[in-house]
């Protein structure tokens, strides 16, 4: 049931991702372009007036749409548009994986320690509550209970052991994250220089080296990659640091959790709790 319930989940937001990547951008590039047409329009329209008398009416500017504009970015606008992709179903899909409930669930961990104190479980009990449960934090204590009754350090070393195996299905993808973070920008610098090169071939080829407004369309075409490229790029650091980030504070959690434990089923611990129960049962007798 809880799979089916999170496949459907999965697909909702994969859904709600294609939506995104599809509406957003034609929706802020046709704002974007919306702008700078009004701008171009009023200079255009200063200038005349300062010459010549205002005409009657001023010839709208036509308006790029998204795969206009996209050629005009080039071929290496495809790349950054699949890493763009990429890095909002990895953002959705760690977002989801690495909420505290998912990771830490609170009922499970209270009720479990609450039948420790209360010495309700054994080890194949404990054990069977943890493999049960399934989240992160119940597998990592999950090899501190097949220790049970082994010294302190004999159970903190298997914790240890599965702490690393959590941490590492923890940060699984964000390196996806990173190389996007990593690599985005350098695509844009690359079609940048790519239609610097068109842009003086084309103004080489036209004779125009007297006309500077071929070679300012030019630049402004080559540009855009690079503008796509950070677009691209900032976005997907500032998530790779924050899930980081989160990673490190459920990390110490599980550590801290994993140390109660410890106190709770090692050998010592375990010495410790009987001798006032021998204690009572020899005042009772």
């Amino acid at each position: 049931m809880m799979r089916a319930k999170s496949t459907r989940l999965y697909s909702r937001l994969a859904a709600l991702v294609v939506f995104a990547s599809l509406v957003v951008p034609v929706v802020l590039t046709r704002s974007s372009v919306a702008q700078s047409s009004a701008g171009a329009v009023s200079a255009d329209a200063g200038a005349v007036q300062d010459q010549t008398p205002a005409p009657a009416s001023v010839a709208p500017v036509a308006k790029k749409s998204l795969l206009e504009i996209v050629k005009a970015g080039g071929l290496l606008m495809v790349p950054l548009g699949c890493c763009s992709f990429v890095a909002m179903v990895f953002c959705f899909e760690r977002a989801i994986s690495l909420r505290t409930g998912r990771v830490i669930p609170k009922p499970f961990i209270k009720r479990f320690f609450h039948q420790l104190d209360e010495e309700e479980l054994d080890r194949d009990h404990a054990l069977a509550l943890c493999e049960d449960n399934g989240s992160p934090v119940a597998l990592v204590l999950a090899h501190g209970v097949k220790k049970w009754g082994r010294p302190s350090a004999e159970i903190e070393q298997a914790l240890t052991d599965g702490g690393e195996r959590a941490v590492n299905n923890l940060r699984r993808y964000l390196r996806v994250l990173n190389a996007i973070a990593t690599i985005s920008p350098l695509l844009g610098l690359q079609g940048t220089v790519f239609g610097m090169i068109r842009a003086f071939n084309d103004i080489a080829s036209s004779n125009g080296m007297g006309k500077p407004e071929l070679l300012a369309g030019g630049i402004g075409e080559a540009l855009m990659t690079t503008a796509a490229g950070l677009t691209v790029a900032i976005p997907s650091l500032v998530a790779y640091l924050y899930f980081l980030g989160r990673i490190d504070r459920l990390t110490i959690d599980i550590d801290l959790l994993g140390q109660e434990l410890v106190d709770e089923i090692s050998a010592e611990a375990l010495a410790e709790n009987a001798k006032p129960r021998a204690a009572s049962s020899k005042r009772a007798a």
